[in-house]
């Protein structure tokens, strides 16, 4: 057995298409495009890379791009005054905050006060409360993703057992919820979970993403499973995922690669979530 091996890049590819089509039609219909603002305190170096990638993905796309960047030494006080300014601000659409922010703030915090209505990080409170509720709303990006790619590798997750590994409030719970909501039977495993390997077998649909490079061999993968790998870590300059590629590859019947998997999903389902976001405030204004 070889696995089919699942390409974020052109699901990503497809998927940004279709914003780019309907941020069209929704500009044509409105009169305005959807607009973007990244919210970056500091100058981390990854940091700046990845919202640079965003807003660049945003233009390609037609949404309008707001780029605020403010000193490593930013007030609490001046990052709040300017996450209520782009809240308050009808061009803007959805509100990034980029994570990490400096030791001086608090990331949740600031997360937390963005308006929900433009959370298109999905990591408010009332976000995850409405995902936990299954009600409408927007969902974060990187499991938004992976239902996107699970829907690519064809498995139906309707009573299938799936496995997550990792319960970060990022990643690890709303993946969880997303598969509840799909009638997948969930378990969530963390560095307690007795026996980790043995639950790992029990999947039929495996998602890992606990950033331990290679943690996830052959041994812990049910022949023929869909395997989702999420980690991205740095080893010796080459980016590995928490899953042995090569040695899973033969087992599984669909694996994504790291890079080219996942990672490409979360900037499609963040330009997504922005015209998501555009749409919702244009059905509350009408």
């Amino acid at each position: 057995m070889s696995a089919r091996i699942i390409d974020g890049k052109a699901v990503a590819a497809r998927v940004r298409a279709e914003v780019a089509r309907d941020v069209a039609a929704f500009t044509q219909e409105h009169g305005r495009a959807p607009g973007l603002a990244t919210l970056l305190v500091g100058g981390d170096p990854a940091s700046a890379i990845y919202v640079g990638g965003k807003q660049k993905a945003s233009a390609e796309v037609g949404i309008r791009g707001f780029d605020h960047r403010l000193a490593e030494d930013a007030s609490r006080e001046e990052v709040t005054a300017l996450i209520e300014a782009l809240n308050a601000d009808p061009d803007v659409s959805g509100i990034l905050c980029q994570l990490p922010v400096p030791a001086h703030l608090d990331g949740v915090e600031l997360t937390g006060l963005v308006d929900p209505r433009k959370d298109v990080d999905g990591l408010t409170p009332l976000s995850a409360g409405m995902l936990a509720l299954g009600r409408e709303g927007l969902r974060p990006c990187t499991p938004e993703g992976v239902m996107i790619l699970l829907e690519e590798a064809g498995p139906t997750l309707e009573g299938a057992e799936a496995v997550v590994v990792g319960r970060s409030n990022l990643f690890g719970k709303p993946m969880a919820q997303l598969l509840l909501g799909a009638n997948a039977t969930v378990t969530t495993c963390h560095s307690r979970t007795s026996d980790l390997p043995a639950v790992c077998r029990r999947a039929d649909v495996l998602i890992v993403a606990v950033g331990r490079a290679h943690l996830v061999g052959a041994d812990w993968v049910k022949p023929g499973a869909v395997v989702i790998d999420v980690g991205m870590n740095r080893v010796d300059g080459v980016l590995r995922g928490d899953v042995d590629f090569d040695a899973v590859a033969p087992v599984a019947g669909a694996i994504t690669p790291v890079p080219g998997g996942v990672g490409p999903m979360t900037i499609a389902c963040l330009l997504r979530n922005t015209l998501k976001a555009a749409r919702m405030a244009a059905g509350e204004r009408a």
